[in-house]
């Protein structure tokens, strides 16, 4: 069976299933998907005659919202206690693996494991895996050479794993696809994360300094108690802090942040600023709405925006957002980038980001 293993966040396995096979069919590939609840994964098989590689090639990862990461497998591989790597080298013998292809290998756990165990003999079993892999000319001898793919094992528990491969250029850039950040003490709330990881999925690292720096101005919709505020304040931006709420007094002191006491829906800035953020808690919709009128008014250059998804057919309120995105920012004359996907640090939201190109 030909099959791509998805990597989502546990309980949306439907959602990935069902964007990758919309996304599939529209390239005239057709397939079915068998989600694991709560699992964070889903295998999608390929029902046509195209592999799962030639999926890879020709999908990119950055079209998907629901999909975290993902990889071609090879197959399930069973680990006897006492030679494990010996297992894994066999497996992929027995698949004819060309270790020309890979120069790096990558053990990866399921989010929802909560085996400690099994977590520190992962890390443990890096060392002697590569060894003996790169021995047994599975992997080549130079790990820091460029490579078309990367071996990629997920480890379901001490005698079974999920092997398959990734294809450089076209997989997560975070390791299990996920970018470890880490809460400043000083921030208002965990929901700093949120703007932080959207900036490093989003934007190019090489133009962090284009998109942020040079003491641009912002403007943060539903800003109480601060968290969005302060990440724009910490890359030097002017900021106008929208919500009837209280904000934390330390980010008021910083002297960089005008709190508006409005609802963020209504109100409008009299200039035009780089950046209009927004984690309102609202019907996804009336959200898009506002993030089109946004664009619109040429009111901002940069958006990021979550969009609240209801409990069923998330999926497809997501698919009325984008179409309400689209047609108004086409009906608007404008040149837009669209982006969005089910951060890390989202929970029944999705994180959107929207760059006026004009």
């Amino acid at each position: 069976m030909q099959q791509v293993l998805l990597i989502c966040r546990p309980g949306f396995e439907t959602e990935a299933g069902q964007e990758v096979t919309d996304k599939a069919a529209a390239l005239g590939m057709f397939g079915y998907f068998q989600p694991v609840r709560n699992s964070g994964l889903v295998r999608f098989s390929i029902g046509s005659e195209e592999s799962p590689e030639q999926l890879m090639r020709r999908l990119s990862l950055d079209e998907l919202v629901f999909v975290r990461d993902w990889f071609a497998i090879l197959g399930d591989c069973q680990l006897p206690a006492q030679n494990r790597v010996g297992a894994v080298v066999d497996f992929l013998r027995n698949q004819g693996w060309d270790g020309n292809r890979c120069a790096r290998i990558e053990v990866r756990l399921p989010e929802n494991n909560n085996n400690r165990d099994l977590g520190n003999f992962s890390r443990k079993w890096m060392a002697p895996l590569s060894k003996g892999l790169r021995g047994a000319g599975q992997l080549r001898d130079d790990a820091s050479a460029d490579a078309s793919a990367r071996l990629e094992i997920l480890l379901m528990d001490f005698e079974s794993a999920v092997i398959g491969f990734s294809l450089a250029g076209n997989r997560s850039p975070f390791e299990g696809g996920v970018p470890r950040l880490r809460l400043s003490a000083s921030a208002p709330s965990r929901s700093a994360l949120k703007l932080e990881e959207a900036w490093k999925v989003f934007l190019p690292k090489e133009r962090w300094l284009d998109y942020l720096g040079g003491g641009k101005k912002a403007v943060d919709l539903g800003a109480a108690p601060g968290g969005w505020t302060w990440q724009l304040v910490n890359q030097g931006m002017m900021v106008t802090a929208v919500d009837n709420g209280p904000m934390q007094p330390e980010l008021m002191a910083s002297g960089h942040v005008e709190h508006v006491e409005a609802d963020g829906y209504a109100w409008r800035p009299k200039r035009a600023v780089d950046w209009m953020v927004c984690d309102i808690v609202d019907k996804p919709r009336r959200t898009a709405r506002l993030v089109v009128d946004w664009m619109a008014g040429k009111l901002c250059r940069y958006a990021v925006f979550n969009l609240k998804l209801p409990m069923k057919k998330r999926y497809d309120e997501w698919l009325m957002c984008r179409e309400l995105l689209i047609d108004g920012l086409e009906e608007a004359g404008l040149n837009c980038r669209l982006k969005a996907r089910h951060l890390y640090h989202d929970r029944e939201e999705i994180t959107c980001f929207i760059e006026r190109l004009d």
